[in-house]
């Protein structure tokens, strides 16, 4: 069977290598990471947060050696980099040991049964609920206390999802939400109004669909509008008003029939291209240097498709002068909604320097933290007449010092309105409720989406099918 890899697995692993400070990909990508009832609410402050949230954590005493797993201290980016200057400055007694790269599950629950785990770890947040069932990590609730840690100074759906049967399990940081990215010229071209490519407007976008797609003969040599199966099903399911999970975690609900709807129209949308194999070649082919100059906007080989934010970050430096409009993800009754994911710090079970571990995740996520190595960014990036479009956080405060008072798109409107809208949609987000059998219920969800794009196999069957499977996941726990 053919995996759809291209864009989703292959995006997520480089924003960790380039935002987030670990090098490997995360297992289970973007969609992984999102797909359940867990929403956040609007906010009223427009993502800022209380006036009472504090910009640093409280000084905790700690000393000796800090063990952590899956983070890039001395091979991530700036981002990550400065931030490990900034918590060893604070406490200067603690000797930071890292095993740098992406967390290898099989050899962290190793350590752990081994009784030789590490003091912190770095991870995906949809690995929670699948690890705090098996024991492999600890409650963080008396670390927030000791630190000073205002949960809700994260962004609702962050939040949600490091709890677990009502407990902290991480600390989170970093937002990643889906947008809508149009190509203005590819749009123009076919005769197409913006305004009709609308995630909710599941006619207009399928005719928007059919005149932005090009063919020479059986080739494929522009995408039309690009769903992004298999990974944004839950996306397209919530875009028609259905989650693929309880928000409790704990009911598969990929028999829904709106979730069916949403695959069966998402998969329409490839097979107006042809064959769905012919698809993802050609995806794969038009998107190879999806990171440079010639990714498929500046190429003009894509009409549009739903991306996490980041993908801006790629067309502002890379494709400055690209024409793009860049909406929020709509529903069919017209509200905005998207869908987020991130990472997280977490300390494993048997960890032997847990104050250690709680003011390194504490630091590293406080919004004095983020502020002042944004700062150095952004004086870098103009060193370098580079444009700073932010970083998204996951902590309210951060970003609203961030976005208001050091990010300056005023030269690139475009970009600007870009990040506006992502900012506002960021309130609107979704995210996987923390379940113990996360890893099993997104295999389930994902190898029926996979069915039915490779195999023709009827959309609301393979789900029914699914659903069977994902349940006793879900049942079972993780265990």
């Amino acid at each position: 069977m053919r995996r759809s890899l291209p864009a989703a697995i292959v995006v997520f692993s480089l924003l960790l290598a380039a935002c987030s400070g670990s090098s490997s990909p995360s297992p289970s990508a973007p969609a992984a990471s999102s797909g359940g009832a867990a929403s956040a609410a609007p906010s009223a402050s427009g993502g800022a947060a209380s006036a009472s949230a504090p910009a640093s954590a409280a000084a905790i005493q700690a000393s000796g050696d800090l063990n952590v797993m899956g983070f890039d201290c001395t091979k991530g980016d700036d981002i990550a980099t400065n931030r490990i200057k900034e918590f060893k400055a604070k406490y200067p007694d603690v000797n930071l040991k890292c095993t740098e790269g992406g967390l290898n599950d099989q050899q962290f629950l190793t350590a752990v049964q081994g009784g030789s785990p590490p003091d912190l770890i770095y991870m995906d947040r949809a690995k929670i609920g699948t690890f705090a069932a098996r024991g492999a990590i600890q409650p963080m609730d008396d670390c927030v206390s000791k630190a000073g840690i205002d949960m809700n100074n994260f962004r609702p759906a962050a939040a949600q999802q490091v709890t677990f049967d009502g407990k902290v399990y991480g600390i989170p940081e970093f937002f990643n939400v889906v947008v809508v990215v149009i190509n203005n010229k590819v749009a123009k071209d076919a005769g197409v109004s913006v305004d009709d490519i609308d995630t909710g407007k599941w006619d207009q976008l399928k005719t928007a669909n059919e005149k932005m797609l090009k063919k020479s003969g059986n080739k494929i040599t522009r995408l039309g509008f690009d769903p992004k199966l298999p990974e944004f099903l839950p996306l397209w399911a919530k875009i028609n008003g259905a989650d693929i999970i309880s928000a409790d975690g704990k009911t598969s609900n990929l028999d829904d029939p709106k979730v069916a709807e949403a695959l069966t129209f998402a998969r329409d949308l490839i097979q107006a291209h042809g064959k769905a194999s012919d698809f993802f070649a050609a995806r794969d082919a038009l998107s190879a240097d999806f990171f440079g100059a010639g990714n498929p906007i500046a190429k003009d080989v894509l009409g549009g498709f739903p991306i996490e934010q980041f993908f801006l970050n790629v067309l502002a430096g890379t494709s400055p002068d690209v024409d793009i409009t860049v909406k929020a993800p709509m529903t069919k009754d017209g509200q905005p909604v998207t869908m987020a994911t991130g990472l997280t710090w977490s300390v494993p079970a048997g960890a032997k320097n847990v104050d250690a571990a709680c003011a390194m995740a504490a630091t590293m996520t406080a919004t004095d933290t983020w502020t002042k190595v944004a700062q150095i960014r952004a004086d870098q990036r103009k060193a370098d007449k580079k444009p700073f479009t932010g970083t998204f956080t996951g902590n309210k405060a951060a970003d609203d010092k961030i976005f208001n008072q050091i990010v300056d798109l005023s030269a690139m409107p475009q970009f600007a309105e870009a990040v506006k809208t992502t900012i506002s949609v960021s309130d609107q987000a979704f995210a996987m409720p923390a379940t113990g059998g996360a890893t099993d219920f997104e295999k389930a969800w994902r190898d029926a989406v996979n069915r039915v794009l490779n195999e023709g196999a009827d959309p609301a069957q393979a789900l029914k099918d699914a659903d069977a499977t994902a349940q006793e996941a879900l049942d079972n726990g993780g265990s």
